[in-house]
Protein backbone atom coordinates (compact mmCIF):
# COMPACT_ATOMS: atom_id res chain seq x y z
CA UNK A 1 0.00 0.00 0.00
CA UNK A 2 2.90 2.57 1.27
CA UNK A 3 4.83 1.54 -2.37
CA UNK A 4 1.62 2.19 -4.33
CA UNK A 5 0.77 5.74 -2.39
CA UNK A 6 4.46 6.75 -2.94
CA UNK A 7 4.25 6.02 -6.59
CA UNK A 8 1.13 7.68 -6.87
CA UNK A 9 2.33 10.86 -5.32
CA UNK A 10 5.79 10.73 -7.74
CA UNK A 11 5.94 13.00 -10.70
CA UNK A 12 5.89 10.80 -13.75
CA UNK A 13 6.84 12.31 -17.58
CA UNK A 14 3.05 12.76 -18.18
CA UNK A 15 0.44 13.64 -14.84
CA UNK A 16 -1.54 10.41 -15.15
CA UNK A 17 -4.34 10.08 -12.87
CA UNK A 18 -4.29 7.80 -9.81
CA UNK A 19 -5.52 4.76 -11.53
CA UNK A 20 -3.04 4.89 -13.98
CA UNK A 21 0.19 5.51 -11.86
CA UNK A 22 -1.41 2.42 -9.86
CA UNK A 23 -1.46 0.58 -12.79
CA UNK A 24 1.72 1.07 -14.10
CA UNK A 25 3.24 0.16 -10.61
CA UNK A 26 0.84 -3.44 -10.02
CA UNK A 27 2.86 -4.20 -13.60
CA UNK A 28 -1.04 -4.67 -15.39
CA UNK A 29 0.22 -1.66 -18.01
CA UNK A 30 2.93 -0.20 -19.43
CA UNK A 31 4.09 3.64 -18.25
CA UNK A 32 3.64 4.52 -22.50
CA UNK A 33 0.30 2.76 -23.03
CA UNK A 34 -0.66 4.79 -19.63
CA UNK A 35 0.01 7.77 -21.07
CA UNK A 36 -1.05 6.98 -24.85
CA UNK A 37 -4.61 6.04 -23.40
CA UNK A 38 -5.05 8.84 -21.10
CA UNK A 39 -3.85 11.64 -24.19
CA UNK A 40 -6.94 9.52 -26.31
CA UNK A 41 -9.39 9.70 -23.54
CA UNK A 42 -8.52 14.01 -23.50
CA UNK A 43 -8.82 14.32 -27.08
CA UNK A 44 -12.21 12.41 -26.63
CA UNK A 45 -13.38 14.03 -23.82
CA UNK A 46 -14.07 10.76 -21.97
CA UNK A 47 -12.91 9.67 -18.57
CA UNK A 48 -9.58 7.72 -18.41
CA UNK A 49 -11.13 4.46 -16.91
CA UNK A 50 -13.54 4.36 -19.42
CA UNK A 51 -10.98 4.71 -22.30
CA UNK A 52 -8.82 2.08 -20.16
CA UNK A 53 -11.55 -0.44 -19.89
CA UNK A 54 -12.98 0.36 -23.78
CA UNK A 55 -9.69 0.31 -25.29
CA UNK A 56 -9.25 -3.37 -23.59
CA UNK A 57 -5.70 -2.69 -22.13
CA UNK A 58 -6.66 -4.06 -19.09
CA UNK A 59 -10.49 -5.77 -18.33
CA UNK A 60 -12.91 -4.81 -16.19
CA UNK A 61 -12.01 -8.20 -13.89
CA UNK A 62 -7.93 -7.44 -13.86
CA UNK A 63 -8.76 -3.72 -12.97
CA UNK A 64 -11.23 -4.49 -10.20
CA UNK A 65 -8.94 -6.82 -8.37
CA UNK A 66 -5.23 -4.73 -8.92
CA UNK A 67 -7.77 -1.72 -7.41
CA UNK A 68 -8.42 -3.88 -4.36
CA UNK A 69 -4.97 -4.90 -3.69
CA UNK A 70 -3.64 -1.70 -3.84
CA UNK A 71 -5.97 0.38 -2.17
CA UNK A 72 -6.79 -2.36 0.45
CA UNK A 73 -10.61 -2.33 -0.10
CA UNK A 74 -12.60 -4.63 -0.32
CA UNK A 75 -14.05 -6.23 -3.56
CA UNK A 76 -17.82 -6.67 -4.23
CA UNK A 77 -19.62 -8.47 -6.62
CA UNK A 78 -22.13 -6.29 -7.94
CA UNK A 79 -24.19 -9.20 -9.46
CA UNK A 80 -25.24 -9.95 -6.33
CA UNK A 81 -26.88 -6.36 -5.57
CA UNK A 82 -30.56 -5.95 -6.11
CA UNK A 83 -31.04 -2.55 -7.26
CA UNK A 84 -35.04 -1.75 -5.73
CA UNK A 85 -33.18 -2.43 -2.32
CA UNK A 86 -29.94 -0.19 -2.48
CA UNK A 87 -30.73 2.98 -0.21
CA UNK A 88 -32.21 6.33 -1.88
CA UNK A 89 -31.71 10.26 -1.22
CA UNK A 90 -28.18 9.96 0.03
CA UNK A 91 -26.33 11.40 -2.80
CA UNK A 92 -27.66 13.60 -6.05
CA UNK A 93 -28.08 10.97 -8.75
CA UNK A 94 -25.63 13.40 -11.06
CA UNK A 95 -22.66 12.80 -8.96
CA UNK A 96 -23.27 9.14 -9.13
CA UNK A 97 -24.08 9.27 -13.07
CA UNK A 98 -21.09 11.64 -13.14
CA UNK A 99 -18.03 9.72 -11.19
CA UNK A 100 -19.65 6.15 -11.82
CA UNK A 101 -20.29 5.52 -8.04
CA UNK A 102 -23.40 3.97 -6.44
CA UNK A 103 -24.23 4.41 -2.73
CA UNK A 104 -24.65 1.03 -0.88
CA UNK A 105 -25.65 2.46 2.50
CA UNK A 106 -24.86 4.10 5.26
CA UNK A 107 -23.04 3.00 8.28
CA UNK A 108 -23.16 6.40 11.46
CA UNK A 109 -21.59 9.36 9.94
CA UNK A 110 -19.94 7.34 6.74
CA UNK A 111 -20.88 5.96 3.17
CA UNK A 112 -20.17 2.62 1.82
CA UNK A 113 -19.91 3.70 -1.71
CA UNK A 114 -18.68 1.50 -4.84
CA UNK A 115 -16.47 2.73 -7.53
CA UNK A 116 -13.90 1.10 -10.13
CA UNK A 117 -11.77 4.22 -9.25
CA UNK A 118 -10.75 4.83 -5.33
CA UNK A 119 -7.69 7.13 -6.55
CA UNK A 120 -10.60 9.68 -7.33
CA UNK A 121 -10.05 12.33 -5.00
CA UNK A 122 -12.45 14.54 -6.64
CA UNK A 123 -15.35 12.54 -6.25
CA UNK A 124 -14.48 11.46 -2.48
CA UNK A 125 -14.43 15.74 -1.75
CA UNK A 126 -17.78 15.67 -3.95
CA UNK A 127 -19.22 13.13 -1.94
CA UNK A 128 -18.04 14.92 1.86
CA UNK A 129 -19.08 18.47 0.32
CA UNK A 130 -22.61 16.67 -0.75
CA UNK A 131 -23.75 14.68 2.06
CA UNK A 132 -21.20 15.91 5.18
CA UNK A 133 -20.31 12.26 5.86
CA UNK A 134 -16.92 10.56 5.13
CA UNK A 135 -16.95 8.08 2.43
CA UNK A 136 -15.48 3.95 2.86
CA UNK A 137 -14.76 2.66 -0.77
CA UNK A 138 -15.67 -0.44 -2.12
CA UNK A 139 -13.75 -1.71 -5.43
CA UNK A 140 -16.65 -2.98 -7.83
CA UNK A 141 -16.06 -4.13 -11.61
CA UNK A 142 -16.37 -0.70 -14.20
CA UNK A 143 -18.39 -2.41 -16.34
CA UNK A 144 -20.96 -4.17 -14.06
CA UNK A 145 -20.95 -0.65 -12.07
CA UNK A 146 -21.84 1.73 -14.75
CA UNK A 147 -25.10 -0.96 -15.53
CA UNK A 148 -25.84 -0.59 -12.46
CA UNK A 149 -25.36 3.29 -12.38
CA UNK A 150 -27.49 3.40 -14.76
CA UNK A 151 -30.35 1.56 -13.28
CA UNK A 152 -30.10 3.26 -9.76
CA UNK A 153 -30.32 6.74 -11.20
CA UNK A 154 -32.75 6.20 -14.04
CA UNK A 155 -35.37 5.27 -11.64
CA UNK A 156 -38.65 5.86 -14.09
CA UNK A 157 -41.10 6.52 -11.38
CA UNK A 158 -38.57 9.28 -10.06
CA UNK A 159 -38.15 10.88 -13.58
CA UNK A 160 -41.83 10.99 -14.01
CA UNK A 161 -42.75 12.50 -10.92
CA UNK A 162 -39.66 15.52 -11.75
CA UNK A 163 -41.50 15.54 -15.16
CA UNK A 164 -45.17 15.92 -14.15
CA UNK A 165 -44.67 17.08 -10.41
CA UNK A 166 -46.44 16.55 -7.31
CA UNK A 167 -49.75 17.95 -8.12
CA UNK A 168 -50.75 16.00 -11.14
CA UNK A 169 -54.08 15.61 -11.57
CA UNK A 170 -56.27 13.51 -14.76
CA UNK A 171 -59.46 15.16 -15.73
CA UNK A 172 -61.18 12.84 -18.01
CA UNK A 173 -63.47 15.34 -19.78
CA UNK A 174 -60.91 17.92 -20.19
CA UNK A 175 -58.37 15.37 -21.10
CA UNK A 176 -60.47 14.06 -24.15
CA UNK A 177 -61.98 17.41 -25.01
CA UNK A 178 -58.17 18.28 -25.10
CA UNK A 179 -57.28 15.39 -27.09
CA UNK A 180 -60.47 15.72 -29.31
CA UNK A 181 -58.84 19.68 -30.40
CA UNK A 182 -55.63 18.26 -31.32
CA UNK A 183 -56.94 15.25 -32.72
CA UNK A 184 -58.92 17.71 -35.27
CA UNK A 185 -56.08 20.26 -35.36
CA UNK A 186 -54.00 17.56 -37.17
CA UNK A 187 -52.28 16.35 -33.76
CA UNK A 188 -50.26 19.43 -32.64
CA UNK A 189 -47.43 19.23 -30.66
CA UNK A 190 -47.25 20.23 -26.87
CA UNK A 191 -43.67 20.02 -26.16
CA UNK A 192 -43.93 20.86 -22.35
CA UNK A 193 -47.07 18.91 -22.15
CA UNK A 194 -45.55 15.95 -19.44
CA UNK A 195 -47.42 12.83 -21.28
CA UNK A 196 -45.97 13.89 -24.44
CA UNK A 197 -42.26 14.11 -23.11
CA UNK A 198 -42.88 10.70 -21.09
CA UNK A 199 -44.39 9.04 -24.26
CA UNK A 200 -41.74 10.41 -26.13
CA UNK A 201 -38.56 9.14 -23.94
CA UNK A 202 -40.10 5.87 -23.78
CA UNK A 203 -40.53 5.13 -27.27
CA UNK A 204 -36.90 6.78 -27.90
CA UNK A 205 -35.40 4.84 -25.22
CA UNK A 206 -37.02 1.61 -26.87
CA UNK A 207 -35.35 2.82 -30.02
CA UNK A 208 -32.24 2.94 -29.28
CA UNK A 209 -32.08 -0.41 -26.95
CA UNK A 210 -33.36 -2.61 -30.00
CA UNK A 211 -37.05 -3.38 -28.52
CA UNK A 212 -39.85 -4.86 -30.69
CA UNK A 213 -42.52 -4.18 -28.69
CA UNK A 214 -43.21 -1.64 -26.13
CA UNK A 215 -46.42 -2.87 -22.95
CA UNK A 216 -48.14 -0.19 -20.80
CA UNK A 217 -49.97 -2.00 -18.84
CA UNK A 218 -52.32 -0.38 -15.81
CA UNK A 219 -52.78 -2.20 -12.88
CA UNK A 220 -55.54 -1.45 -9.73
CA UNK A 221 -52.50 0.67 -7.79
CA UNK A 222 -49.41 0.69 -9.67
CA UNK A 223 -48.50 1.23 -13.66
CA UNK A 224 -45.75 -0.87 -15.67
CA UNK A 225 -43.86 -0.23 -18.77
CA UNK A 226 -41.96 -2.92 -20.27
CA UNK A 227 -39.60 -3.57 -23.64
CA UNK A 228 -39.44 -6.63 -25.06
CA UNK A 229 -35.71 -6.47 -25.79
CA UNK A 230 -34.26 -9.90 -28.01
CA UNK A 231 -37.33 -11.69 -27.28
CA UNK A 232 -37.56 -10.98 -23.43
CA UNK A 233 -39.43 -8.75 -21.15
CA UNK A 234 -37.84 -6.41 -19.21
CA UNK A 235 -39.72 -3.83 -16.66
CA UNK A 236 -38.62 -0.45 -17.97
CA UNK A 237 -40.38 2.38 -15.87
CA UNK A 238 -42.94 2.89 -13.34
CA UNK A 239 -44.71 5.62 -13.22
CA UNK A 240 -47.64 7.10 -11.17
CA UNK A 241 -50.87 5.35 -12.20
CA UNK A 242 -52.45 8.50 -12.25
CA UNK A 243 -51.21 9.21 -16.02
CA UNK A 244 -52.53 6.36 -17.47
CA UNK A 245 -55.41 8.04 -19.06
CA UNK A 246 -53.76 10.83 -20.19
CA UNK A 247 -51.27 8.32 -21.32
CA UNK A 248 -53.54 6.16 -23.31
CA UNK A 249 -55.64 9.41 -24.88
CA UNK A 250 -52.15 10.75 -26.29
CA UNK A 251 -51.30 7.37 -27.79
CA UNK A 252 -54.55 7.22 -29.52
CA UNK A 253 -54.56 10.62 -30.62
CA UNK A 254 -51.26 10.33 -32.58
CA UNK A 255 -52.20 6.78 -33.57
CA UNK A 256 -55.63 8.28 -34.90
CA UNK A 257 -58.06 5.77 -33.10
CA UNK A 258 -61.50 6.66 -31.27
CA UNK A 259 -60.72 8.81 -27.87
CA UNK A 260 -63.59 8.38 -26.49
CA UNK A 261 -63.51 4.32 -27.09
CA UNK A 262 -62.53 2.61 -24.09
CA UNK A 263 -64.74 -0.70 -24.30
CA UNK A 264 -63.48 -2.43 -27.55
CA UNK A 265 -59.91 -3.31 -28.56
CA UNK A 266 -58.27 -0.25 -31.59
CA UNK A 267 -55.90 -1.30 -34.14
CA UNK A 268 -53.49 2.05 -35.54
CA UNK A 269 -50.13 3.28 -36.07
CA UNK A 270 -47.99 6.27 -35.99
CA UNK A 271 -44.34 7.81 -36.52
CA UNK A 272 -41.87 8.95 -34.82
CA UNK A 273 -38.87 10.70 -36.42
CA UNK A 274 -35.51 9.49 -35.20
CA UNK A 275 -33.01 11.29 -37.36
CA UNK A 276 -32.76 14.14 -39.96
CA UNK A 277 -33.96 11.46 -42.65
CA UNK A 278 -35.04 8.38 -40.65
CA UNK A 279 -38.63 7.89 -39.39
CA UNK A 280 -39.86 4.34 -37.59
CA UNK A 281 -43.58 3.26 -37.90
CA UNK A 282 -45.27 1.46 -34.70
CA UNK A 283 -48.20 -0.28 -34.71
CA UNK A 284 -50.48 0.38 -31.54
CA UNK A 285 -52.74 -1.96 -30.00
CA UNK A 286 -55.02 -1.40 -27.15
CA UNK A 287 -57.18 -3.34 -25.19
CA UNK A 288 -59.50 -2.93 -22.14
CA UNK A 289 -58.27 -4.27 -18.44
CA UNK A 290 -59.98 -4.43 -15.38
CA UNK A 291 -57.84 -1.27 -14.36
CA UNK A 292 -57.70 0.11 -18.52
CA UNK A 293 -56.53 0.04 -21.40
CA UNK A 294 -53.35 -1.87 -21.71
CA UNK A 295 -51.35 -0.68 -24.85
CA UNK A 296 -48.62 -2.63 -26.71
CA UNK A 297 -46.80 -0.48 -29.43
CA UNK A 298 -44.90 -2.25 -31.76
CA UNK A 299 -41.90 -1.19 -33.28
CA UNK A 300 -41.50 -1.70 -37.26
CA UNK A 301 -38.23 -0.41 -38.59
CA UNK A 302 -38.28 -0.28 -42.41
CA UNK A 303 -35.08 -0.43 -43.24
CA UNK A 304 -34.92 -4.20 -41.61
CA UNK A 305 -37.01 -5.24 -44.82
CA UNK A 306 -34.22 -3.79 -46.73
CA UNK A 307 -31.55 -5.57 -44.86
CA UNK A 308 -31.89 -8.26 -47.74
CA UNK A 309 -32.64 -12.30 -46.81
CA UNK A 310 -29.17 -12.62 -45.84
CA UNK A 311 -29.31 -10.52 -43.02
CA UNK A 312 -32.23 -12.79 -41.67
CA UNK A 313 -30.06 -16.07 -40.98
CA UNK A 314 -31.47 -18.35 -44.05
CA UNK A 315 -29.12 -20.91 -44.57
CA UNK A 316 -27.49 -21.05 -48.34
CA UNK A 317 -30.18 -24.46 -48.95
CA UNK A 318 -32.87 -22.13 -47.57
CA UNK A 319 -32.46 -19.24 -49.28
CA UNK A 320 -32.31 -21.28 -52.82
CA UNK A 321 -35.10 -22.94 -52.06
CA UNK A 322 -37.16 -19.52 -50.70
CA UNK A 323 -35.64 -17.57 -53.50
CA UNK A 324 -36.83 -20.08 -56.52
CA UNK A 325 -40.22 -20.46 -54.86
CA UNK A 326 -40.90 -16.30 -55.07
CA UNK A 327 -39.53 -16.34 -58.30
CA UNK A 328 -42.22 -18.42 -60.09
CA UNK A 329 -44.94 -16.34 -62.02
CA UNK A 330 -47.56 -17.80 -59.82
CA UNK A 331 -48.83 -20.05 -56.77
CA UNK A 332 -48.92 -19.20 -53.11
CA UNK A 333 -46.02 -18.79 -50.61
CA UNK A 334 -46.67 -18.84 -46.85
CA UNK A 335 -44.82 -17.73 -43.95
CA UNK A 336 -45.92 -19.43 -40.42
CA UNK A 337 -44.82 -19.00 -36.87
CA UNK A 338 -45.84 -17.12 -33.95
CA UNK A 339 -46.59 -13.68 -32.93
CA UNK A 340 -43.12 -11.98 -33.33
CA UNK A 341 -41.54 -14.15 -35.15
CA UNK A 342 -40.55 -12.20 -38.05
CA UNK A 343 -42.72 -13.07 -40.25
CA UNK A 344 -43.69 -9.78 -41.70
CA UNK A 345 -40.21 -8.88 -41.89
CA UNK A 346 -39.44 -11.91 -44.03
CA UNK A 347 -42.53 -11.23 -46.32
CA UNK A 348 -41.23 -7.06 -46.98
CA UNK A 349 -37.30 -8.89 -47.62
CA UNK A 350 -39.40 -10.80 -50.07
CA UNK A 351 -41.36 -8.15 -51.96
CA UNK A 352 -38.25 -5.54 -51.48
CA UNK A 353 -36.37 -8.76 -53.55
CA UNK A 354 -39.43 -8.46 -56.54
CA UNK A 355 -39.91 -5.03 -56.33
CA UNK A 356 -39.15 -3.52 -59.60
CA UNK A 357 -40.64 -0.68 -61.68
CA UNK A 358 -42.19 -3.63 -64.58
CA UNK A 359 -44.25 -5.58 -61.48
CA UNK A 360 -47.50 -4.46 -59.59
CA UNK A 361 -47.74 -5.22 -56.34
CA UNK A 362 -50.57 -5.03 -53.97
CA UNK A 363 -50.93 -5.87 -50.21
CA UNK A 364 -53.78 -6.32 -48.01
CA UNK A 365 -52.54 -5.99 -44.29
CA UNK A 366 -54.13 -5.32 -40.94
CA UNK A 367 -52.92 -2.66 -40.82
CA UNK A 368 -50.27 -2.11 -43.40
CA UNK A 369 -47.02 -1.93 -41.26
CA UNK A 370 -43.76 -1.79 -42.94
CA UNK A 371 -43.91 1.34 -46.08
CA UNK A 372 -42.44 0.25 -49.24
CA UNK A 373 -42.04 2.46 -52.02
CA UNK A 374 -43.39 1.16 -55.07
CA UNK A 375 -45.54 -1.07 -53.24
CA UNK A 376 -50.10 -0.38 -53.15
CA UNK A 377 -50.21 -1.03 -49.69
CA UNK A 378 -54.48 -1.16 -48.26
CA UNK A 379 -55.21 -1.53 -44.65
CA UNK A 380 -57.82 -3.36 -43.73
CA UNK A 381 -61.05 -1.31 -41.92
CA UNK A 382 -63.63 -4.08 -41.18
CA UNK A 383 -65.95 -0.71 -39.86
CA UNK A 384 -65.94 0.55 -43.46
CA UNK A 385 -66.20 -3.02 -44.94
CA UNK A 386 -62.94 -3.12 -46.37
CA UNK A 387 -61.77 -6.73 -45.40
CA UNK A 388 -59.45 -8.94 -46.18
CA UNK A 389 -61.79 -10.68 -48.88
CA UNK A 390 -62.82 -7.66 -50.31
CA UNK A 391 -59.75 -6.31 -50.77
CA UNK A 392 -58.41 -9.52 -52.85
CA UNK A 393 -61.45 -8.93 -54.96
CA UNK A 394 -60.46 -5.43 -56.04
CA UNK A 395 -56.90 -6.74 -56.18
CA UNK A 396 -57.73 -9.19 -59.13
CA UNK A 397 -59.51 -6.34 -61.07
CA UNK A 398 -55.97 -4.46 -60.45
CA UNK A 399 -53.86 -5.97 -63.04
CA UNK A 400 -51.59 -7.52 -60.14
CA UNK A 401 -48.62 -9.52 -60.66
CA UNK A 402 -48.02 -10.35 -57.13
CA UNK A 403 -50.13 -10.12 -53.65
CA UNK A 404 -49.40 -10.08 -50.35
CA UNK A 405 -52.38 -10.82 -47.83
CA UNK A 406 -51.31 -10.14 -44.09
CA UNK A 407 -53.30 -13.18 -42.51
CA UNK A 408 -55.27 -15.58 -43.95
CA UNK A 409 -58.02 -16.13 -41.43
CA UNK A 410 -61.13 -17.27 -42.79
CA UNK A 411 -62.09 -19.78 -45.40
CA UNK A 412 -63.50 -16.92 -47.26
CA UNK A 413 -59.69 -14.96 -47.66
CA UNK A 414 -58.61 -18.66 -48.09
CA UNK A 415 -60.90 -19.19 -51.47
CA UNK A 416 -59.75 -15.86 -52.97
CA UNK A 417 -56.02 -16.45 -52.30
CA UNK A 418 -55.79 -19.79 -53.82
CA UNK A 419 -57.94 -18.74 -56.86
CA UNK A 420 -55.50 -16.07 -57.01
CA UNK A 421 -52.36 -18.10 -57.26
CA UNK A 422 -54.02 -20.78 -59.45
CA UNK A 423 -55.28 -18.02 -61.97
CA UNK A 424 -51.90 -16.61 -62.96
CA UNK A 425 -50.63 -14.30 -59.61
CA UNK A 426 -48.01 -14.78 -56.95
CA UNK A 427 -49.80 -14.75 -53.49
CA UNK A 428 -47.98 -14.37 -50.25
CA UNK A 429 -49.63 -14.49 -46.90
CA UNK A 430 -49.00 -15.88 -43.00
CA UNK A 431 -50.70 -18.16 -40.96
CA UNK A 432 -50.13 -19.13 -37.52
CA UNK A 433 -49.36 -22.88 -36.90
CA UNK A 434 -46.01 -24.32 -35.46
CA UNK A 435 -44.18 -26.10 -38.71
CA UNK A 436 -44.45 -26.00 -42.08
CA UNK A 437 -46.10 -30.00 -42.27
CA UNK A 438 -49.06 -28.46 -40.09
CA UNK A 439 -49.88 -25.81 -42.17
CA UNK A 440 -51.43 -27.83 -44.72
CA UNK A 441 -52.91 -29.84 -42.82
CA UNK A 442 -54.26 -26.59 -41.02
CA UNK A 443 -55.82 -25.31 -44.39
CA UNK A 444 -57.58 -28.80 -44.35
CA UNK A 445 -59.45 -28.02 -41.34
CA UNK A 446 -60.40 -24.39 -42.86
CA UNK A 447 -62.51 -26.47 -44.80
CA UNK A 448 -60.17 -25.91 -48.47
CA UNK A 449 -60.23 -28.66 -50.97
CA UNK A 450 -56.99 -31.12 -50.59
CA UNK A 451 -57.07 -30.35 -54.47
CA UNK A 452 -56.96 -26.46 -54.36
CA UNK A 453 -54.13 -26.44 -51.61
CA UNK A 454 -51.78 -29.41 -53.46
CA UNK A 455 -52.34 -27.15 -56.45
CA UNK A 456 -51.59 -23.59 -55.62
CA UNK A 457 -49.35 -23.81 -52.58
CA UNK A 458 -45.31 -24.17 -54.29
CA UNK A 459 -43.60 -23.42 -50.47
CA UNK A 460 -43.85 -23.30 -47.06
CA UNK A 461 -41.34 -21.48 -44.24
CA UNK A 462 -41.79 -21.77 -41.06
CA UNK A 463 -39.89 -19.72 -38.52
CA UNK A 464 -39.03 -18.87 -34.69
CA UNK A 465 -36.53 -16.35 -33.58
CA UNK A 466 -33.38 -17.38 -31.15
CA UNK A 467 -31.37 -14.67 -29.32
CA UNK A 468 -28.05 -14.47 -30.50
CA UNK A 469 -25.26 -15.08 -28.35
CA UNK A 470 -22.77 -12.11 -27.55
CA UNK A 471 -19.48 -12.22 -29.61
CA UNK A 472 -17.83 -10.03 -26.77
CA UNK A 473 -18.45 -12.68 -23.95
CA UNK A 474 -19.86 -15.95 -24.86
CA UNK A 475 -17.73 -18.91 -23.67
CA UNK A 476 -17.41 -22.72 -24.42
CA UNK A 477 -19.93 -24.46 -22.64
CA UNK A 478 -18.88 -28.35 -20.93
CA UNK A 479 -22.43 -30.15 -23.00
CA UNK A 480 -22.48 -33.81 -22.14
CA UNK A 481 -22.66 -36.49 -24.54
CA UNK A 482 -25.87 -37.59 -23.76
CA UNK A 483 -27.52 -34.45 -23.65
CA UNK A 484 -26.56 -33.59 -27.17
CA UNK A 485 -28.01 -36.85 -28.62
CA UNK A 486 -31.23 -36.32 -26.38
CA UNK A 487 -31.89 -32.42 -27.84
CA UNK A 488 -31.08 -34.12 -31.20
CA UNK A 489 -27.43 -33.92 -32.67
CA UNK A 490 -26.86 -37.18 -34.48
CA UNK A 491 -24.17 -39.54 -33.44
CA UNK A 492 -21.86 -38.43 -36.34
CA UNK A 493 -22.49 -34.47 -35.32
CA UNK A 494 -21.47 -34.98 -31.53
CA UNK A 495 -17.19 -36.03 -32.19
CA UNK A 496 -15.90 -33.21 -30.97
CA UNK A 497 -15.03 -31.27 -34.23
CA UNK A 498 -17.28 -28.56 -33.10
CA UNK A 499 -17.61 -26.29 -29.48
CA UNK A 500 -21.48 -25.46 -28.19
CA UNK A 501 -21.45 -22.22 -26.38
CA UNK A 502 -23.32 -20.42 -23.15
CA UNK A 503 -23.92 -16.80 -22.76
CA UNK A 504 -22.05 -15.20 -20.13
CA UNK A 505 -23.01 -11.19 -19.30
CA UNK A 506 -21.21 -8.23 -20.52
CA UNK A 507 -21.61 -4.45 -20.85
CA UNK A 508 -22.46 -5.02 -24.32
CA UNK A 509 -25.26 -7.28 -24.22
CA UNK A 510 -27.86 -8.43 -22.05
CA UNK A 511 -27.59 -11.78 -19.93
CA UNK A 512 -25.33 -12.76 -22.75
CA UNK A 513 -27.10 -12.19 -25.65
CA UNK A 514 -27.53 -9.48 -28.28
CA UNK A 515 -29.48 -9.88 -30.99
CA UNK A 516 -31.36 -12.12 -32.90
CA UNK A 517 -31.27 -15.01 -35.41
CA UNK A 518 -34.07 -16.67 -37.62
CA UNK A 519 -34.02 -20.35 -37.54
CA UNK A 520 -36.22 -21.54 -40.52
CA UNK A 521 -37.34 -24.93 -41.78
CA UNK A 522 -38.06 -24.19 -45.44
CA UNK A 523 -40.30 -26.68 -47.55
CA UNK A 524 -40.99 -27.15 -50.75
CA UNK A 525 -43.96 -28.45 -52.19
CA UNK A 526 -43.12 -31.76 -54.08
CA UNK A 527 -44.79 -33.97 -56.07
CA UNK A 528 -44.78 -36.41 -52.91
CA UNK A 529 -45.82 -34.12 -50.60
CA UNK A 530 -48.86 -32.88 -52.80
CA UNK A 531 -50.06 -36.64 -53.24
CA UNK A 532 -50.30 -36.89 -49.52
CA UNK A 533 -52.24 -33.83 -49.33
CA UNK A 534 -54.33 -35.57 -52.00
CA UNK A 535 -55.24 -38.33 -50.36
CA UNK A 536 -56.14 -36.26 -46.78
CA UNK A 537 -52.71 -37.48 -45.26
CA UNK A 538 -51.53 -36.33 -42.07
CA UNK A 539 -49.24 -33.81 -40.76
CA UNK A 540 -46.36 -36.48 -39.84
CA UNK A 541 -46.49 -38.01 -43.18
CA UNK A 542 -45.94 -34.68 -44.24
CA UNK A 543 -43.25 -34.76 -42.07
CA UNK A 544 -41.50 -37.64 -42.79
CA UNK A 545 -41.72 -37.01 -46.65
CA UNK A 546 -39.91 -33.69 -45.89
CA UNK A 547 -37.40 -35.35 -44.22
CA UNK A 548 -36.61 -37.96 -46.45
CA UNK A 549 -36.41 -34.89 -49.35
CA UNK A 550 -33.52 -33.11 -47.29
CA UNK A 551 -35.90 -30.86 -45.06
CA UNK A 552 -34.64 -29.42 -42.16
CA UNK A 553 -37.06 -29.39 -38.99
CA UNK A 554 -37.23 -26.24 -36.74
CA UNK A 555 -35.58 -27.90 -34.10
CA UNK A 556 -32.62 -29.30 -36.97
CA UNK A 557 -32.35 -26.15 -37.67
CA UNK A 558 -31.76 -24.37 -34.34
CA UNK A 559 -29.35 -27.09 -33.80
CA UNK A 560 -27.11 -26.04 -36.86
CA UNK A 561 -27.53 -22.74 -35.27
CA UNK A 562 -25.79 -24.12 -31.98
CA UNK A 563 -23.23 -26.17 -33.99
CA UNK A 564 -22.26 -22.58 -35.75
CA UNK A 565 -21.83 -21.14 -32.32
CA UNK A 566 -24.81 -18.43 -33.63
CA UNK A 567 -26.97 -19.50 -30.24
CA UNK A 568 -26.83 -21.70 -27.14
CA UNK A 569 -28.52 -25.36 -26.86
CA UNK A 570 -31.27 -23.91 -24.10
CA UNK A 571 -32.44 -21.38 -26.60
CA UNK A 572 -33.12 -23.41 -29.17
CA UNK A 573 -34.33 -26.11 -27.06
CA UNK A 574 -36.83 -22.89 -25.85
CA UNK A 575 -38.27 -22.02 -28.97
CA UNK A 576 -38.19 -25.63 -30.93
CA UNK A 577 -40.24 -28.43 -30.26
CA UNK A 578 -38.65 -32.17 -31.04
Amino acid sequence: MAAVDTAINQPSAMALPGLGRALVVAGKLGQKAAEDIFRKAQSGRTSFIAELTGSGAVSAFDLAHTMSTAFAAPLLDLAAIDVQRLPKGLLDNKICATYRIVVLSKRNNRLIVATADPSDQEAAEKIKFSTQMGVDWVIAEYDKLSKLVEASTTSAAEAMESIIGDDFEFDEASADAAAAEENDAGVSEVDDAPVVKFLQKMLLDAFSMRASDLHFEPFEHTYRVRFRVDGELREIASPPVAIKEKLAARIKVISKLDISEKRVPQDGKMKLKVGPDRVIDFRVSTLPTMYGEKIVIRILDPSSAKLGIDALGYEPVEKERLLAAIQRPYGMVLVTGPTGSGKTVSLYTCLNILNKPGVNIATAEDPAEITLPGVNQVSMNEKAGMTFSVALKAFLRQDPDIIMVGEIRDIETADIAIKAAQTGHMVMSTLHTNDAPTTLTRMRNMGIAPFNIASSVILITAQRLARRLCLNCKTPADIPRETLLEAGFQEEEVDGSWTPYRPVGCSMCTNGYKGRVGIYQVMPISEEIQRIVLRDGSALEIAAQAEAEGVRSLRQSGLHKVKLGMTSLEEVLGCTNV
